[in-house]
């Protein structure tokens, strides 16, 4: 696969940003998962588990359809 990006697009990063600037760091600390992941999930090279989906949409209290999209 490579660099290719998935087909699933996520929102992440504006609602970091939206939510106090929230790093990495401390989103993977609230849903207990390591920064590198959240950024390989926010760059579009890692899909998340849909428990991890699920925690990352609750941290902003958001659907998973306006955390994650399916762009074909």
């Amino acid at each position: 696969m490579g660099s290719a990006r998935l087909p699933i697009v996520n929102q992440i990063r504006r609602l970091r940003f939206e939510h106090g600037e929230m790093t990495q760091g401390q989103l993977a600390e609230k849903i207990g998962m390591t920064r590198q992941t959240i950024a390989a999930i926010e760059a579009g090279k890692y899909s998340p588990s849909l428990e991890a989906a699920f925690r990352i949409a609750h941290v902003f209290s958001a659907s998973l359809d306006d955390v994650f999209q399916w762009d074909e």
